[in-house]
């Protein structure tokens, strides 16, 4: 099958989860024998800030990970949808497309292109910001992809009924799994992004707080991080470590005792049941988590999986066991890697993606008969 993502980017992951996903999809639908590529803005956000941030060196990691990845990239003043997807069989446009873009290539769909035309929206704007999703120019797409069923149900609601599928993201186990060899590890790893104020207090009650007051170093990676963040890391001790490149991410897990989940508001209140990529990277890379509060909605995790914590007391106390009981760590540890190789590999979504394309095969195929 010949199957082109339209992405914000595939060569920069600089403040950009998705390509996280993606990198692992591609690379195992690749391997399966599809023809896959991700097609790009040429002067796309993401990559203008990875390379204003990490220079020129900023996709090596990228590349020595994913090799045989391909990349087209179009200007979007001059976009032309029929070249871009001349020839395929499956297309999938992310929500951070430009809308002119999403539109152009439904108008392809509906002068009768053949392929297969889905969205994919791994975002709360849904919830957040309705309107600029409501904004798209949906018609003559086939199903929306959306990373959990609470964003599913938005979709419903909007009348997209049984053409809407939750498409969870999940980790690359290829690229991120336990260390092959012990190495030293020592205290805490937090990576992820300052939000824009989405989750200040919780990280200082579920992160900073109680790593200082335990004890425990804490080394902190992401990017956005403006004057005033930096001063509060700086108040609890954390070391402030920068942009860390997706694919550099399992070694640096590997070097810490622990890591902690703390989720943006809009995935505890609005969007219940979706956690964040990050998760499930952790968790593939055999490293104990402690989470702040979050519902599991949808069960994606066993219990022992990883731990809860229902507020900083509660915090404190599971990073004081896990360094105090390294066989609490190990179970731990272990137990989420099997969570992850069981059910949350992008080879589970890749298996996923194409009985959907199936699906929507054979609803086509019904129709026309019916016709």
């Amino acid at each position: 099958m010949r199957i082109r993502y339209f992405t914000h980017s595939l060569r920069s992951c600089w403040n950009h989860g998705n390509a996280h996903f993606l990198r692992g999809l591609l690379a195992d639908l690749q391997r399966r024998g599809h023809d896959v590529a991700a097609i790009e803005p040429a002067d796309n956000w993401s990559l203008a800030n990875l390379a204003a941030d990490a220079g020129p060196e900023g996709q090596a990691a990228f590349r020595a990970a994913y090799p045989d990845l391909g990349t087209a990239t179009y200007d979007v003043r001059s976009f032309d949808a029929d070249q871009a997807i001349d020839g395929a069989d499956l297309v999938i446009v992310h929500e951070w497309t430009d809308p002119a873009v999403v539109a152009a290539i439904g108008a392809a769909r509906r002068r009768g292109g053949r392929f297969q035309l889905f969205f994919h929206d791994t975002h709360h704007r849904a919830v957040s910001d309705p309107d600029a999703i409501r904004a798209f120019d949906l018609d003559g797409y086939d199903a929306v992809l959306a990373f959990g069923e609470t964003l599913s149900e938005v979709y419903r609601r909007w009348g997209w009924g049984d053409r809407v599928f939750t498409w969870h993201e999940a980790a690359d186990t290829f690229l991120f799994r336990p260390p092959l060899a012990d190495v030293a590890r020592d205290g805490t790893i937090w990576i992820g992004n300052w939000g824009d104020g989405e989750r200040t207090a919780e990280l200082e009650e579920f992160l900073l707080a109680p790593t200082r007051d335990v004890g425990i170093p804490l080394d902190i990676h992401g990017v956005r991080y403006p004057a005033e963040a930096l001063l509060l890391l700086d108040r609890y001790d954390a070391r402030y470590r920068g942009w860390i490149a997706n694919a550099a991410a399992p070694a640096a897990y590997a070097r810490h005792l622990l890591t902690v989940h703390v989720p943006r508001r809009f995935y505890t209140q609005l969007l219940p049941g979706i956690p964040t990529i990050r998760v499930f990277e952790a968790l593939a890379c055999g490293i104990p988590l402690v989470s702040a509060p979050w519902d599991d909605a949808e069960g994606l995790f066993r219990p022992g999986d990883y731990l809860k914590a229902t507020d900083g007391d509660a915090m404190r106390g599971h990073l004081r066991d896990l360094v105090a009981d390294p066989a609490l760590a190990a179970d731990l540890a272990r137990r989420g890697r099997e969570t992850i190789e069981a059910r949350h590999s992008c080879a589970h979504r890749a298996d996923e993606l194409l009985a959907i394309s199936r699906q929507i095969d054979a609803t086509r195929s019904t129709k026309r008969t019916a016709a």
